[in-house]
């Protein structure tokens, strides 16, 4: 894998090359670096029960090894990570490596991964044989696994050992898990490492399903057990009276697709996770891809909502945000069929890339048809940013108003104001969106702040606590852009709702057709507002520079861009938009290119570099330019004739 090349995310299948540490010398090593770290909040796992979600998509690395993007908008992709604590990466390879998009995704919304080793079958049986064929070669492996973890920013390691071990090989089976365990904490504090149910202590592959003193001495050396599914209604209560003050680190497995698992997995996955909260112990929900992989009607979008749903009503919410600040949902799912910028659109591809998430509101609420407003995620219609927006769609009395809850957060407001702002664009003039924000004080009060505009006598003070009226500003394709300011120290935000209703005086309670969209939602403090800095201080360069002639007469170009910024790595600025402009010869075919009017979008980086891949150059061209526009956490993007930039000649 050191041939160059569109980057990608692949696992590695042998000790040899995990030994050889050929992997960091390989083009596609820097790029599938995750950029997002954990919060810092989320480095102690939760006193309860727990939710582990444990991916197997296919066997994975499809379309989630473009760790650029790709070009299917109906990937599979998980949005709901305010319902889990843990995701583990699964494949049939030896060393499983998270792809980085789930890593930045979950790491934002302050839910761990790992990444999975595992030995089966016969080659399997090889594998474990030299892994374990000294104490030090046990030692080795797990310094290497390590390090590969801290190398590219994800949290441990599910150990999978589905082979029969011989018994004079146990001791040092125990010595890798001890060291993995205690050089990944020494390492990566918060980190995790969990065994999953398979060996025993004599070297039988022998499931269990119970946490018992047979695989009861791997739990004790690490974060936690990974029970197999087929587990009977008793097993879980006699598992946490084994683990004792360590019940919530028993993870009951549940298998999506069935094959034996308790409530039979499927719909039907929130029979078992009901027995197993009522008996206080963690969750390992494996492979809900399931929902994708069988084509659950009438869609993935529709028919995974619906899974998660039930996964909500028995599991309840795991992660609350915003916790801190800045917070920013462009409501993009990591798919879609456009992309743009500030309102404007610069991209008409369809596209996947899960890196692209941002926080995600809480969908699982919006499956109640029954409601007169639905409210969805639509990735079809034109966004304010990225490829998703929050769309509010049905009838509405025009003398009365709609409210649903979007976010539910734990923000601790301090003495400086909170700077808040949110697009919209709507059916019509009437149509109106405004946020809701729930506040509570130590003592227990609560109050609700309304941002809204437009709303005359609609509201009272009958419905809500305060209303601020926002700034408005008018951007790009009908998007507008509220903007106001809170200010409520000693106060805690706890949720954030969307609100509808129709502009002017109430009517004589007709309904009618309404239909708005929300195209993000910043919060910042007042001190957060950070310039851009300027293009001066980024170095730009590339490497990898290949041309080649058509017989059109055009030239491909692919080569990788580098940048860095001047006084290191800053955390505020992780995205960058590329564009590029093309300069030459106006001719029929090319009559905007003199001046480099044409900019083309190209793609989405998350570290510092982007791999152009086979960019056709029409033969009018003589040089390129091209434009990194930085992105803020916030949201917020560098005009691009701020950006930093690199110029190309082509060549003749």
């Amino acid at each position: 894998m050191s041939d160059v090349s569109t980057p990608i995310s692949f696992p590695i299948k042998d000790l040899e090359y995990l030994e050889s540490e050929s992997y960091y010398r390989s083009f596609h090593y820097e790029f599938n670096k995750a950029s997002v770290p954990l919060p810092s909040h989320a480095v102690t796992l939760p006193s309860r029960p727990r939710l582990l979600v444990c991916h197997d998509m296919g066997g994975g690395y499809r379309d989630d090894k473009w760790i650029q993007g790709g070009r299917n908008p109906s990937a599979f992709s998980i949005w709901h990570w305010y319902l889990m604590d843990v995701f583990v990466y699964f494949s049939h390879n030896t060393v499983t490596i998270p792809p980085p998009c789930w890593v930045n995704a979950a790491h934002r919304h302050g839910v761990k991964v790992l990444g999975t080793f595992i030995t089966e079958w016969d080659a399997g049986r090889i594998v474990a044989n030299k892994l374990l064929l000294t104490k030090e070669s046990s030692q080795m492996y797990a310094n290497l696994l390590t390090k590969l973890a801290v190398a590219l920013g994800f949290d441990g390691w599910l150990i999978n050992m589905e082979v029969k071990l011989e018994k004079s090989q146990i001791p040092n089976m125990m010595e890798f898990v001890k060291n993995l365990t205690q050089t990944m904490h020494s390492s990566l504090p918060g980190s995790l490492v969990i065994w999953y149910d398979s060996v025993t202590k004599d070297g039988d592959l022998n499931w269990q399903d119970q946490l018992n003193g047979k695989n009861k001495p791997f739990f004790d050396l690490c974060d936690g057990i990974f029970v197999n599914y087929t587990w009977k209604a008793n097993y879980p209560k006699y598992s946490a009276d084994v683990a004792d003050n360590r019940k919530f680190d028993v993870y009951m497995g549940i298998d999506v697709f069935g094959r034996g698992t308790y409530g039979g997995g499927k719909w039907n996955v929130s029979r078992a996770l009901d027995i197993l909260k009522k008996d206080n112990v963690s969750a390992a929900v494996f492979a809900p891809g399931w929902v994708l992989e069988t084509n659950q009607p009438p869609n993935f979008q529709d028919a995974q909502n619906k899974w998660w749903s039930f996964i909500w009503k028995s599991w309840g919410i795991c992660q609350r945000y915003p916790k801190e600040l800045p917070f920013y949902s462009n409501f993009d799912q990591g798919h879609g069929y456009h992309f743009s910028v500030g309102g404007m659109q610069v991209g008409d591809n369809p596209w996947d890339n899960t890196s692209c998430q941002h926080f995600q509101p809480i969908v699982t609420d919006f499956t109640d048809r029954a409601t007169p407003i639905v409210v969805f995620i639509d990735s079809r219609e034109k966004s304010y940013s990225g490829g998703g927006k929050l769309t509010c769609s049905g009838t509405l009395d025009t003398s009365s108003i709609f409210k649903t809850r979007i976010f539910e957060g734990e923000l601790y407001l301090g003495i400086l104001p909170i700077h808040i702002s949110y697009s919209v664009n709507s059916l019509n003039w009437s149509c109106c969106v405004g946020l809701c924000f729930l506040l509570s004080n130590t003592d227990g009060d609560k109050m609700s702040v309304l941002v809204a505009y437009g709303f005359q006598n609609t509201f009272t003070s009958n419905i809500f606590d305060e209303i601020i009226v926002p700034s408005e500003n008018i951007a790009e394709q009908g998007w507008i852009v509220h903007e106001a300011d809170i200010t409520k120290n000693g106060y805690k935000l706890i949720e954030i709702q969307v609100v509808c209703y129709t502009k002017g005086e109430p009517s004589d309670g007709n309904s009618i057709p309404f239909e708005a969209s929300l195209g993000h939602v910043s919060i910042r403090s007042s001190k957060q507002d950070v310039e851009f800095p300027s293009a001066s201080l980024w170095s730009t360069d590339y490497q990898n520079l290949m041309w080649s002639s058509n017989p059109n007469g055009s030239k491909t170009l692919s080569v990788k861009l580098i940048w860095k910024h001047k006084d290191g790595e800053n955390q505020l600025f992780k995205m960058f938009n590329i564009f590029v402009k093309q300069f030459g010869m106006k001719t029929s075919n090319n009559p905007n290119t003199v001046n480099g009017d044409c900019k083309k979008f190209i793609g989405i980086a998350n570290v510092g570099m982007f791999y152009v891949s086979e960019l056709e150059i029409p033969g009018s061209i003589t040089s390129l330019r091209f434009v990194i526009q930085v992105c803020r956490l916030d949201g917020a993007c560098q005009k691009l004739d701020d950006s930093p930039a690199l110029q190309l000649i082509v060549v003749p």
